[in-house]
């Protein structure tokens, strides 16, 4: 098999076929996600929010409409032309690598839904991390939501299928060299498609490694959405507060 897809995030992500894929994702429960996490945060009033890897910018509206000031970042030209027919004031969105420094000083950034791991090196890991550390302002807090990879592991579906506003996606999960991939196989006006996801399988410990090299604190961990304790067999998300 192909392992050649060092850049699979943009090739893939990019496409109208990855939101057709995912388009059930469920909102009420990012809602209640990001109404969780800013109490937790205890933001001021029109705290500024940057929100890394914001793909077509479902979280930085709802922080936007949370009464936020926000600015989303994403590799994917789509994404980000897609996500601007949402802008105002209080919401801008941008082409931007994760791994290069961005500008600005902010009292939040988030990086949500596992857009984290997508790359060969480390390195790239860590700079991304660098990244954040340094936007944050003297008060300010990062989030990281991943998957709890203990989780993931354990329950991988080897093979599955589902059918989206007409397209069966063919579903091939497994993992090799330290990463979760999911092969994706499809149909489309007769053309046939074939794209990988791949992230690494980062552990809690692995991130705790990263933080230590990037010199960031760790100051909470939780294991879902509703912020509950994070369990590493049980939970169904890592989510890492840090400074």
């Amino acid at each position: 098999m192909n392992k050649e897809i060092a850049n699979w995030y943009t090739d893939w992500f990019d496409t109208d076929f990855y939101h057709i894929l995912y388009r059930e994702r469920n909102r009420r429960e990012a809602e209640l996600f990001m109404q969780n996490l800013t109490t937790y945060l205890n933001l001021p009033e029109k705290a500024s929010v940057l929100d890394v890897g914001c793909g077509r910018g479902r979280h930085a509206v709802m922080l936007r409409d949370m009464g936020y000031r926000v600015k989303g970042i994403d590799i994917c030209e789509n994404n980000i032309n897609y996500a601007r027919k949402f802008e105002s004031d209080a919401l801008s969105f941008h082409i931007h690598d994760m791994r290069a420094p961005y500008p600005g000083s902010y009292d939040a950034i988030v990086n949500l839904f596992t857009s984290f791991g997508f790359f060969d090196d480390d390195t790239d890991h860590l700079r991304t991390l660098e990244m954040m550390k340094r936007g944050l302002n003297a008060n300010g807090l990062g989030v990281i939501d991943f998957m709890n990879v203990t989780q993931v592991k354990d329950r991988l579906i080897p093979e599955s299928k589902t059918e989206m506003e007409g397209i069966t996606f063919h579903i091939k999960r497994y993992e090799e060299d330290g990463y979760i991939y999911k092969d994706i196989r499809f149909e489309h006006e007769n053309t046939p498609y074939f794209f990988t996801e791949r992230v690494k399988a980062l552990s809690l410990a692995d991130f705790e490694d990263l933080f230590e090299r990037a010199g960031i604190y760790l100051l909470d961990i939780f294991g879902d959405y509703k912020l509950n304790k994070y369990h590493p067999t049980s939970s169904d998300r890592l989510v890492m507060i840090f400074k």
